[in-house]
């Protein structure tokens, strides 16, 4: 686990990567990555290659190419980014609000928010199994009508 400096403020420890179907919520990948290495370096990672829609916030722009590769099928609906010489338009941040509306439903799939363990390894074998209980959770009724 790394360190990693926000604004002004220092963080130690993780990041949690995660895929989920935006319908069902079910997560179908997970990575884990010390806190000092950006999101987009895990993006084909979480990517499984069937998606319609990619929902993403503004540390995936610019991807497009890196969602092709791993997503063919798939069109880019990740969050538009500005920059301090050209903000964003209005058009722009209504289509951003609205992307986080999709984003949102599924961007807090379980609360993981501290970490219980010392080292990158055995607090991601913990999220591993958080996904999969919170997996077992979410389809618990599909299960029920199936047994």
């Amino acid at each position: 686990m790394h360190q990693a400096k926000k604004g002004n403020q220092w963080y130690f420890g993780m990041k949690a990567h995660i895929g989920v179907d935006s319908k069902t919520k079910i997560i179908h990948s997970v990575a884990a990555t010390a806190a000092n290495v950006h999101d987009s370096q895990v993006l084909g990672d979480l990517l499984h290659g069937d998606e319609t829609r990619i929902w993403g916030d503004s540390a995936y722009a610019g991807q497009g190419e890196a969602i092709q590769r791993s997503a063919p099928s798939a069109k880019d609906f990740t969050q538009a980014k500005g920059s301090r010489h050209k903000p964003l338009s209005d058009d722009d941040r209504l289509r951003n609000r609205t992307k986080s509306k999709v984003r949102a439903k599924v961007e807090r799939v379980f609360g993981f928010t501290k970490v219980r363990y010392r080292g990158l390894a055995k607090n991601a074998n913990a999220l591993f199994v958080l996904s999969a209980l919170t997996n077992l959770y979410l389809a618990r009724r599909k299960l029920k009508c199936l047994a």
